[in-house]
């Protein structure tokens, strides 16, 4: 089952990166989306940030390796707050 968290978490990615949404997958990372480089990274976070209303922890940004991982992140940050 896909978790909301992600699916809105894979919208955002979509956006950002300027790929499809349905082309996003909980694996897809740096290695297999070619617009994610370290200035999209920064976007892709304050999107994030900007959407769900907190701020992101330098080690969170660094944790966020693939569109599953932000989503587990935002999955534990939505459930804090």
């Amino acid at each position: 089952m896909i978790s909301t968290a992600f699916q809105q978490v894979r919208s955002i990615a979509a956006d950002v990166f300027g790929v499809a949404e349905d082309a996003i997958t909980p694996d897809s990372s740096t290695e297999n989306l070619e617009n994610w480089d370290s200035i999209q990274h920064l976007n892709f976070v304050l999107a994030l940030e900007e959407r769900f209303g907190f701020q992101l922890s330098p080690e969170e940004m660094d944790e966020m390796r693939t569109i599953g991982q932000a989503a587990e992140i935002v999955d534990r940050r939505v459930v804090r707050t």
